[in-house]
């Protein structure tokens, strides 16, 4: 049974009336393949643009990144974990604001929450909302230009 966000009505009934975003791209990188279009569907419906990725690996082989970007990293991918692409990023000068995602129950993985860049860590499954917040969150911290 695949992961599914959640929506109230309220919400449906709003979408179309969302102000334009500024322009930056939130990524989300994650193996999950329903969790992965359910992100992604309910970023574009609040007005963010967005580009997924299945793996760290794939998402690096995209690089260089252009304009401003939000991350949303699950912390347990095959090959390079969240945490490790955030370090790889962080130590070339990409200093990219992150939300990391998780669905193990593990308490020590909290303590990303508090790592540099994390402006929020969410446990799967989460409600939608939860992740607008984390992304408003990430990109009032932006400087766009």
């Amino acid at each position: 049974m695949g992961h599914r966000l959640l929506f109230d009505e309220a919400e449906r009934a709003t979408r179309k009336r969302r102000m334009p975003r500024p322009a930056f791209t939130v990524v989300v990188v994650e193996d999950d393949p329903s969790m992965r279009r359910s992100m992604s569907r309910s970023l574009g419906a609040h007005g963010f643009a967005t580009e997924t990725f299945d793996s760290a690996e794939a998402f690096l082989d995209r690089l260089p990144l252009n304009g401003p970007v939000c991350l949303v990293l699950d912390i347990q991918l095959e090959g390079m974990s969240g945490p490790q692409l955030r370090d790889h990023l962080w130590a070339k000068g990409l200093n990219l604001p992150v939300i990391f995602i998780t669905g193990i129950g593990e308490n020590d993985v909290e303590q990303l929450a508090a790592s540099p860049g994390c402006v929020a860590f969410l446990r799967k499954p989460f409600a939608a909302e939860l992740l607008i917040e984390a992304v408003n969150k990430a990109v009032s911290g932006m400087k766009l230009s």
